[in-house]
């Protein structure tokens, strides 16, 4: 039988009248927000363009409960579980952490090669999960047919610890070798995630903040009624401290208002979930929960206030949708949820509550839900001004997507 060939095409002998076709990758080894994150851009990019269509390449485990919107689509990468000393296994396979490095990689290179984007969008890691993605970044520089983008949120990490990380990872060399463009999903005044990195001046030059990526209101049948305080920590799986503190504030005090409505995350399960259920049935209703809600913009849209972690995502439907919000940042395994609740309350958007300064009780959570009525919208500060992320990703994509793009003209 004959070897199936499959090379790609030389770039100049595409129909210059091809839809356009994006692939965008998000590792994810933990959480939701690269997933989150990809999917509210590809929904973007191809709205922008009806002829456009968009492959996300994920390795979230709960990629299969959202929906897509249509010419988006998903493959599902094999799932890795980061352990308590921080290694890596196969959630599934039975296969050590290299072979299942190995076979993502392959699956990865194999999506690019067959689809043949137009444009990479690369979340965060610029060498991917271990390396992963250097085999597809090396193809893509030989033949030329895609331009490549590293996206990166707002805030990354501590400077020092950020350094050290992407030196470890060979990230900053592959930064400056493989990518066209950076674009920071944020805006620099607030915070330049960047700061301790050494970036050359070329590289500099292809930056570009685009603002936060302001997210639009969807339906949903979940939606209460009566009013209530939104109470999600994101994806879930770091937020019981933060679950706990909210049930012990209304425990503590029956005349609490308004109810909440609690949203665990895909991630938050287990005993620790049992126990959040049974002492959310004793509070006769002023306390109700779901597991996951793929559609939770249509929550943020309706609540009267917002207590939260401070991920990325979250803080994005905060400012979208105007709400006045109480964040409870993680501060491990990095400082990026602390730092951005407090670079946010200094700019009063938020108000954030810090451990060493508030103390994490019951009382001060109540003290935080009693308040949220008095604190300023985000709009009060200026918030309208700071997400325009969503119209700099379409200008910068389609300026990329043009079949005269050179990296010259984006210098």
């Amino acid at each position: 039988m004959m070897a199936h060939d499959t090379t790609l095409p030389p770039a100049h002998s595409r129909s210059p009248d091809r839809p356009r076709r994006i692939v965008l990758y998000s590792h994810d080894t933990f959480g939701l927000g690269h997933l989150r994150r990809s999917r509210t851009l590809a929904a973007a990019l191809t709205q922008a363009n009806p002829d456009a269509s968009a492959i996300i390449l994920t390795g979230s485990p709960v990629a299969g409960r959202f929906t897509f919107p249509e010419r988006v689509d998903h493959i599902r990468l094999p799932g890795v579980t980061k352990l308590v000393d921080g290694s890596y296994v196969s959630q599934t396979l039975g296969l050590d952490i290299d072979e299942t490095t190995n076979l993502r990689a392959a699956l990865i290179r194999a999506a690019v090669e067959q689809y043949d984007p137009d444009l990479l969008i690369v979340d965060k890691e610029p060498t991917g999960f271990r390396g992963e993605l250097l085999p597809t970044l090396e193809m893509i520089r030989e033949t030329g047919h895609a331009r490549t983008v590293l996206g990166l949120r707002d805030v990354l990490d501590e400077p020092e610890v950020l350094a050290a990380e992407w030196d470890r990872k060979g990230a900053l060399v592959a930064t400056e070798t493989f990518y066209d463009e950076v674009w920071v999903y944020g805006v620099r005044s607030v915070y330049d995630p960047t700061e301790g990195l050494a970036l050359s001046d070329d590289l500099r030059a292809r930056m570009y903040w685009t603002g936060y990526l302001r997210r639009e209101g969807v339906e949903s049948d979940e939606v209460p009624d009566d009013p209530y305080v939104l109470i999600t920590p994101g994806g879930g799986g770091d937020g019981a401290a933060m679950v706990n503190l909210v049930l012990a504030a209304y425990e503590q005090d029956p005349t609490l208002e308004p109810r909440a409505m609690l949203v665990y995350g895909p991630f938050l399960s287990g005993e620790v979930r049992d126990d959040f259920e049974a002492r959310v049935d004793k509070l006769d209703g002023r306390v109700t929960a779901l597991g996951f809600d793929s559609r939770i913009e249509a929550l943020f849209a309706k609540a009267e206030g917002v207590v939260s972690m401070g991920g990325y995502n979250t803080f994005c439907e905060v400012l979208s949708f105007d709400k006045r919000a109480v964040i409870v940042p993680r501060t491990v395994p990095r400082l990026e949820q602390w730092i951005r609740a407090s670079r946010a309350e200094d700019l009063g958007l938020v108000r954030m509550l810090d451990e060493t300064r508030d103390g994490m009780t019951a009382q001060s959570m109540i003290d935080a839900i009693r308040a949220l009525p008095s604190q300023g919208k985000p709009s009060d500060a200026g918030a309208d001004g700071l997400l325009d992320g969503l119209d700099c990703v379409n200008e910068r994509a389609h300026i990329l997507m043009s079949r005269s793009y050179t990296r010259s003209a984006a210098e």
